[in-house]
């Protein structure tokens, strides 16, 4: 197992961290213990040292499952994280009941690793006013936490205020090879490095959606190991950067398992050669892009309501991921009904407003067609 020296800390963490928000289930939604404890034991033997969970994942049934299956574990041979629920803190009281409801569940005197959970703007500044920053870092000077983070989903220019504010010990963002330029990005992690902060990795194959391909794209990668998945290219991508120190991975089967420890014991950076195929996989995916739409919001506000940033981005995630599962979940989820483009009257304000001079309105027509469609044939196969 690959393990790297966080030296700001004087600890090492295997490279390798296991994601606790993708255990496989039963058929009521609920964790499939038996299952998750084997591939947990399997990590464990094989060396992994980080274990991520976090209050929300599995509907809450995450942190207290770790709490049962680690007592079998001496303390000191692994370290444990999880995460305050920003967005649930209205008050120091919520802070402070989620806070001792977390050692309850994960039943521990300690936690390693405490992250404020998906920090953007708006919930740092709120965390910022609450006077929960500085009352973590007096439960770190009690004990309770031995090192203070943060994980992040906003621009670079948010992520610059707030791994400035503070000393932090530690930050994690989401970065794979796709992902360069979104949120906090490549840009984040050289900053994170400059100021001699650790960096911890999520999402380094985007959610599951590196780990497919079609052959053409894929071909790239087989030209220069048959065998290797397309997975552990991803990981190997974020692995080369020498300032990540843990790549976590939501792993939800037996099967996944195996290929990560093999993709780490031992863990080889990716050669020239090799980063030259990402290279020529991730241009070909992004020329699968739908349309051009950059998120500007130049367009909005719609008069009818429609989030024509956020139909775009959904539809051009699907048209380069080609991935049913996200999409399901996205047109579910991250749009309400009364912001697709079903709403659109195309009164044509938003395509005199656009600088890219998009065919908005034929575009919103188009997606909602194939979006739907799609999601239609995945409920039909269930």
């Amino acid at each position: 197992m690959e393990y790297r020296k966080m030296e700001k800390l004087n600890i090492e963490t295997s490279l390798l961290g296991f994601g606790c928000m993708r255990f496989p289930t039963t058929g009521s939604g609920k964790i499939s213990r038996a299952r998750s404890e084997k591939m947990i034991d399997a990590a464990m033997q094989a060396g992994v040292n980080y274990y991520d969970t976090a209050y929300p994942y599995h509907d809450g049934e995450s942190e207290s499952f770790m709490g049962d299956v680690l007592q079998k574990y001496e303390r000191g041979t692994y370290y444990l994280a999880t995460k305050l629920p920003c967005w649930e803190v209205q008050s120091m009281e919520d802070a402070e009941r989620i806070f001792n409801e977390q050692f309850e569940k994960l039943k521990t005197d300690y936690i390693d690793f405490y992250l404020l959970h998906a920090l953007n703007a708006e919930r740092f500044h709120k965390m910022c006013e609450l006077g929960v920053i500085n009352w973590l870092e007096e439960q770190q000077k009690a004990g309770r936490i031995k090192y203070y983070g943060f994980s992040f989903h906003d621009s670079y220019e948010v992520f610059e205020e707030i791994i400035r504010y503070r000393a932090w010990d530690f930050c994690q963002i989401q970065l794979n090879y796709m992902d360069t330029e979104e949120q906090a990005g490549i840009k984040g992690y050289k900053l994170a490095e400059e100021l001699g902060i650790p960096m911890i990795v999520m999402e380094p194959v985007r959610g599951g959606s590196l780990a497919y391909m079609e052959d053409s794209i894929g071909a790239h990668f087989k030209e220069l190991s048959k065998n290797a998945t397309y997975a552990s290219w991803a990981l190997r991508w974020v692995g080369s950067l020498p300032n990540v120190k843990v790549i976590l991975s939501g792993m939800s089967s037996m099967e996944q398992v195996h290929d990560n420890l093999y993709t780490f014991s031992p863990f080889m950076p990716l050669t020239p050669n090799e980063q030259i195929a990402v290279l020529k996989v991730s241009t070909e995916r992004r020329k699968r892009i739908k349309n051009g739409c950059t998120g500007c919001g130049y367009c909005m506000p719609c008069p009818k309501g429609v989030n024509i940033p956020e139909n775009f981005r959904i539809w051009n995630d699907y048209g380069i991921y080609e991935n049913v599962g996200a999409l399901k979940w996205s047109w579910s989820n991250d749009i309400a009904e009364t912001e697709k483009p079903k709403n659109c009257v195309e009164c044509g304000l938003c395509e005199k407003a656009c600088p890219q001079k998009l065919p908005i309105r034929e575009n919103l027509k188009q997606l909602q067609t194939e979006l739907d469609l799609a999601v239609a044939e995945t409920l039909t196969e269930i």
